[in-house]
């Protein structure tokens, strides 16, 4: 009898034709967050195996946080398929807790087994009850659920569950780029994206010295939590100094918060298409800021083809905090520490942006250059779970 970490699959079992795919990149984003431990993975259709010799403890402690997983559970791998063999492990294993009250689970893939589930549930019932006293049988709410899995030539035998948070492995589903704020919206909209199966690289706009050194730190933290689920991110550091101080400048003040957007949205669209991204991601919600009324979506987003997507747009701002905690960024979110969203606000921002008056206003300044020379002097550091940071690359 081995002794093995179970997975299961949830919303992936309906892949059907292209569930290899996902369950490969699903084991390797496994053995990714494991790669400092000695394990070995393997997987049929229906479940997943890691082995290892490790402190199972420690092995469990990381798997939770790995998108595509259903459930995790402690599991005991019998090698038969003969009752009386299974029912002996079974209570031996069963021997080793001290309770008052189980129920029996059964699932039947081997069909060779003349009986049905709830027979096979009965009988196993039975004799726990007949070779451990005082126990009894609780259907409602039991201490101990005994789930048994009959296969085609071993049997599963577990008892501890650890729900998983679902989704799609990291990276079945392509790439996308995240405009990282220092805020509480965007690492929410970068964890429900990634938990989609979608990759993450991440950008961020500093405007020193009006944006301060710990403005920057701050979001490299939040970029840090997110690596949790994603791996590692890169992360796009782009100096929007020139750029914004010639907005202030130039453009009429109503008018700065949407023409910033906009340029953002399109050098991110153009790091994008460089980083093999297919998607712009951020944690735009409908009505929150002035940004961000439908009117102003509409303007901003039209100066980009790339899709936009924004997974908060109907949350209620509560909702999203709930998460933030969650996932640990909201501690990190509201350090006060502003961002280029937050420098250089109008008393009166404007709410319904006429797009010809944004296209007239940005003749005004030399943008087209600007952009320029901010993406080719943009840095990308490389972002682990880890308190490290490097340089990938100095462009």
């Amino acid at each position: 009898m081995e002794k093995v970490i179970l997975i299961k699959y949830g919303e992936l079992s309906t892949k059907k034709d292209n569930i290899n795919y996902f369950l490969t990149r699903l084991r390797d984003n496994i053995l990714f967050v494991l790669k400092d431990l000695n394990v070995k993975v393997d997987y049929d259709k229906g479940r997943m195996f890691i082995h290892t010799k490790e402190d199972f403890e420690t092995v469990i402690s990381s798997v939770p946080k790995v998108f595509g997983i259903h459930e995790i559970n402690i599991c005991y791998i019998i090698e038969s398929i003969d009752f009386k063999e299974i029912a002996d492990q079974t209570v031996n294993l069963l021997k080793e807790f001290s309770l008052k009250t189980f129920k029996v689970e059964s699932k039947r893939s081997n069909k060779r087994i003349p009986l049905t589930s709830i027979e096979l549930s009965k009988n196993m019932g039975a004799q726990i009850l007949k070779n451990i006293p005082n126990l009894k049988v609780d259907v409602n709410n039991p201490e101990v659920l005994v789930n048994i899995e009959y296969r085609n030539s071993n049997t599963l035998v577990y008892f501890e569950q650890i729900k998983g948070l679902g989704g799609y492995p990291v990276g079945t589903l392509g790439k996308g780029l995240l405009m990282l704020s220092g805020g509480i919206d965007s690492p929410v909209a970068g964890y429900l994206t990634s938990k989609r199966g979608v990759k993450l690289e991440a950008i961020y706009f500093e405007s020193p010295p009006h944006t301060s050194h710990e403005a920057k730190d701050k979001v490299i933290s939040l970029a840090r939590k997110l690596a949790i689920y994603n791996n590692d991110i890169n992360l796009h550091i782009i100096n929007f100094t020139e750029i914004q101080e010639s907005i202030y400048k130039n453009i009429p003040h109503e008018y700065l918060i949407t023409i910033m957007r906009r340029m953002m949205y399109r050098i991110s669209a153009i790091i994008a298409y460089n980083r093999n991204c297919k998607v712009l991601v951020n944690g735009e919600s409908i009505g929150q800021v002035a940004s961000q009324t439908l009117t102003s979506m509409s303007a901003i987003n039209s100066v980009v083809n790339i899709p936009v997507i924004r997974p908060l747009a109907c949350f209620d701002k509560l909702d999203i905090i709930a998460i933030a905690k969650s996932i640990e960024t909201y501690e990190t979110s509201i350090l006060p520490f502003e961002d280029c969203c937050t420098i250089f606000v109008p008393k009166h921002p404007v709410i319904n942006p006429d797009k010809h008056k944004c296209e007239e206003y940005e003749k005004l300044i030399p943008y087209e250059e600007l952009i320029y020379q901010t993406i080719k002097n943009h840095e990308i550091l490389k972002i682990t779970s880890k308190e490290e940071k490097q340089f990938e690359d100095l462009l």
